[in-house]
């Protein structure tokens, strides 16, 4: 799996006109699905990412955690992260799970956050939908359960 993090002031999803996920401060996630990918996969991710210490403290250092700050998360499925541009100019998606697998380790990640205390909000899985967030810092990372 491979995740997308970018901190927020505020973000939000709309589907066909309709905001189906905003939140204020924390976190906007990008969510790709691989082959291979497992709840393990999904797990250390959802782990890591609540207890990824991105936010500043009082002295202005990298210290807190979207949970410590009591933030929220807007998390978007992006099958494109898994993209290969090495031939052509055309990106080959083949690399990113089939939708029917994709959908199930996703929601089960969302579930972790969750589980662990977070507010999550999300878009709706492989529609088209218009993301909108204040990137913060701008800090943006980049998390692969592989590597």
């Amino acid at each position: 799996m491979r995740v997308v993090v970018q901190r927020c002031k505020a973000a939000k999803v709309t589907v066909d006109g309709t905001v189906t996920g905003a939140v204020g401060q924390g976190l906007m996630l990008l969510v790709g699905v691989t082959h291979g990918d497992t709840e393990k996969d999904a797990k250390y991710l959802a782990d890591k990412i609540a207890g990824l210490r991105i936010f500043e403290d009082d002295a202005g250092k990298m210290n807190h955690s979207v949970t410590d700050t009591g933030g929220a998360i807007l998390s978007v499925s992006q099958f494109t992260l898994y993209a290969d541009t090495r031939k052509g100019r055309r990106p080959n998606f083949m690399a990113a799970a089939a939708p029917a697998e994709a959908e199930l380790l996703y929601d089960y990640f969302n579930g972790q956050l969750r589980a662990g205390g977070l507010r999550v909000e999300t878009g709706i899985f492989g529609a088209m939908m218009d993301v909108e967030f204040t990137n913060w810092g701008p800090v943006t990372l980049i998390l692969d359960s592989q590597g």
